[in-house]
């Protein structure tokens, strides 16, 4: 396999999308990634995943990468709009990529304009459906073409010459200065007529005014400004609009280390992300998407407490089976590629503490708590008192035995702490709070006594074990202990001394023999955890390391500003799925409480002071109101 059939680099990918999907742009033009009509759907692109006949869609100069002299590209400025110029030796050109916010259907749309010179053009779309597995009829006529299999079709217009080659549409045509080729793909059902073009020049201006009008929400104040305005949009494009979810990543088996097995689906959202994702939101301005994501939260765990699932389709689907694409070669030789994911079928302890903190910060956030909310928490605190005594496949979705994990019970003793602070925060709810405070002291002392080993001088990752984790960083960040406490310090240089891999932090030791987690192989340093070291060497007074640490993160990310799920010291590259909704949420928060202006109020720690204590301001009300972004009266209901 020639190297050019094969995807690129990770960080050499931009993301576009509609929040409906999102697809991936490489450095090169091409559009290796895109699943539609939504992001768990099956790709039409999937070169990503294999070489050029899995499906893509390229446009640049012809000839490249050989005739293309230097790349640039860029974002429009606070937005989803990609803009790449290609230097050649007879001219420059310029790809403006875009997906418009739908009404319908789905539209990428790709506009070539000559900026100087003259560039011949060459245009290679190949659509493969089904992951890459199946070859669609194409039909053309002047403007339009179509390719269809089975329920699938999309549609190509376009003003240039198209003709079939090798199972593939292709162009070339050349491109002056001031000249500008519009392409727009649409997909639709296969039994329906295509729908009309869009006018491209609008289109993209409309995309750029949706994204620059919603980054006027953002109420960071800070010296990493485009780094948390950037996440925030990536946070926004992994969301679903017509439910409030958001996909932990817009791609499935990008690998955790190059050539292994650590491949999972990650186009679901997970329950895990839930209180972080919620307080980025929050923290950044955006009470309308924040508020949306806790009522798909609600939507998605209601009915038996007891079935509850650590991730959930974007609309709230349950049935996620894992299955793989054995025709496809994954990302540089990966395999397998897998589509699903069968830890959604896992018992993890923790997602009940994630769900119980995620309500409580929301009803905080808000100064009123639902009822109906209220009667599904008592259900999830009916389940801890008994659910949390037993072993778990804990926070990372290890395949192997389950254990009492450290990090599980911890989050079980969230659960139940959340579930009094409520009562005490809002006495109009009703609730065995004696009972509850009891059975919140129990799991602390169980925790206090088992999860710390002496010998390490450390929480470790479950009880009885020597091994650290990462997941124990979360404890002085839920509240569990304070910052101050001997063990968290202990705990968190443990941690340094451990975990830390050329400067960053694994999420745990693997091994060869599959004995810790179920699975071989090595894997690269997960992005959140470094994250959360930041947070608690500044919580612990260390804030000079922490903002080193936090700089050399945010050194990671490609030239756009995006960050994947981890990154391999030892290859310099990310690996993981990209982008990455956890990175860049956890990003945020660190952001947030580097510069000493986080709008939450403490819930934790105790160490900062209210900035405004009138009665009826709740924490984030305040924090709108003192960045003037009017964000209070959205709240209540009025439109954008």
């Amino acid at each position: 396999m020639k190297n050019e059939e094969m995807s690129q680099r990770i960080e050499d990918y931009a993301i576009i999308g509609d929040l409906h999907t999102a697809a991936l742009v490489g450095r090169d033009g091409s559009i290796d990634w895109l699943c539609l009509p939504h992001f768990d759907s099956p790709a039409c692109f999937a070169r990503l995943l294999g070489h050029k006949n899995h499906g893509f869609w390229q446009i640049a100069p012809a000839g490249a990468p050989k005739s293309v002299l230097a790349t640039r590209r860029w974002y429009r400025p606070d937005s989803l709009v990609l803009e790449t110029e290609f230097d050649t030796p007879t001219g420059t050109v310029r790809v403006t990529d875009c997906m418009p916010n739908r009404d319908n259907h789905p539209h990428l749309v790709r506009s070539v304009e000559g900026v100087s010179g003259t560039v011949d053009m060459h245009m290679e779309l190949v659509v493969r459906y089904d992951y890459g597995d199946v070859l669609p009829w194409a039909t053309s006529n002047e403007g339009l073409t179509r390719l269809t299999a089975g329920p699938d079709s999309v549609a190509l217009w376009h003003r240039v010459e198209i003709v079939g080659e090798d199972l593939k549409s292709v162009s070339d045509f050349p491109v002056t200065e001031r000249q500008r080729y519009p392409f727009t793909l649409v997909w639709y059902p296969s039994h329906e007529e295509p729908p009309p073009p869009l006018d491209s020049w609008y289109a993209v201006h409309l995309t750029e005014a949706f994204w620059t009008e919603w980054a006027l929400s953002c109420c960071y104040e800070g010296p990493y400004r485009d780094a948390v305005m950037r996440s925030l949009i990536t946070l926004k494009a992994l969301s679903y609009e017509p439910t409030g979810g958001i996909v932990a990543a817009a791609t499935t088996s990008l690998p955790e280390a190059l050539g292994g097995n650590r491949n999972w689906d990650y186009r679901y959202c997970w329950l895990r992300d839930a209180t972080m994702t919620l307080e980025a939101l929050m923290r950044g301005g955006y009470f309308n998407e924040a508020m949306s994501w806790r009522d798909w939260l609600l939507r998605a765990v209601a009915g038996d407490v007891s079935k509850l699932q650590i991730m959930y389709g974007a609309a709230g689907e349950r049935r996620l089976d894992e299955w793989e694409a054995s025709w496809l070669p994954g990302y540089e030789n990966s395999t397998p590629v897998r589509i699903g994911n069968a830890a959604s079928e896992q018992y993890q302890l923790d997602v009940y503490g994630e769900v119980m903190s995620a309500l409580y910060s929301s009803a905080r956030s808000q100064g009123v708590h639902s009822v109906a909310a209220w009667a599904l928490q008592v259900q999830l605190i009916k389940f801890i008192e008994k659910g949390w005594t037993q072993p778990d496949d804990g926070i990372w979705e290890v395949r192997g035995p389950r254990r009492h994990f450290t990090h599980s019970k911890v989050m079980a003793w969230v659960a139940v702490d959340r579930a009094v602070r409520i009562l005490e925060e809002f006495p109009e709810l009703k609730g065995p709070i004696d009972k509850w405070r009891s059975l919140r002291d129990d799991i602390h002392a169980e925790v206090c006594e088992k999860g710390f080993n002496q010998d390490v001088g450390a929480f470790t990752q479950y009880y009885g074990s020597d091994q650290l984790d990462a997941s124990i960083l979360m404890m002085p960040l839920v509240g569990f202990l304070p910052a101050s406490d001997a063990r968290v310090v202990s705990t968190v240089e443990a941690v340094q001394r451990e975990l830390m891999d050329h400067g960053f932090v694994l999420r745990y030791r693997t091994s060869d023999d599959g004995a810790v987690d179920g699975l071989t192989g090595r894997e690269g340093a997960f992005l959140a955890c470094s994250f959360w070291l930041v947070d608690c060497l500044h919580m612990i007074g260390r804030e000079e390391e922490a903002v080193e640490l936090f700089e050399r993160l945010i050194a990671l990310s490609n030239d756009l500003g995006l960050l994947s799920e981890e990154y391999d010291p030892l290859a310099g590259r990310m690996v993981g799925n990209f982008p990455q909704a956890f990175s860049h949420v956890s990003l945020i928060n660190s952001a947030f409480r580097l510069t000493g202006k986080d709008p939450l109020t403490p819930v934790y720690d105790g160490t900062a002071t209210a900035i405004d204590t009138r009665p009826g301001m709740t924490p984030v009300m305040r924090h709108f109101k003192r960045a003037g972004r009017g964000a209070v009266k959205r709240r209540s209901g009025a439109a954008r």
